[in-house]
């Protein structure tokens, strides 16, 4: 028995059958999510750092860390990416559609 495979999209949101609008905005919220993730990891943050950088409660660094992705909205997670600064010098594409360069004038 062969097994089809089907190429991705790339947005796996849009592959599982999500709404365009919808799977665009639950990739943007994975990335961004992930970007916070890979920042704390890479600066080597304990909870209790991080949340003082950005301004949350240590248990809310708790819930990123963990990938609690239903705790955040879009507009949360790009505020707290913009205290960070992350990903703000060059624009990137997010699910989709580019994110504009939030560092620019």
């Amino acid at each position: 028995m062969k097994k089809r495979i089907t190429k991705s999209s790339g947005n796996v949101f849009l592959d599982l059958g999500f709404d365009p609008a919808e799977a665009t905005v639950l990739q943007m919220r994975a990335n961004l999510m992930s970007d916070l993730r890979l920042y704390i990891e890479k600066h080597e943050l304990t909870q209790a750092e991080a949340a003082k950088r950005l301004g949350i409660a240590q248990s809310r660094v708790s819930d990123l860390v963990r990938g609690k992705w239903e705790k955040f909205s879009l507009e949360m997670l790009i505020t707290l990416e913009a205290r960070l600064a992350v990903g703000l010098n060059s624009p990137r594409k997010r699910g989709g559609c580019a994110l504009p360069n939030l560092a620019s004038p």
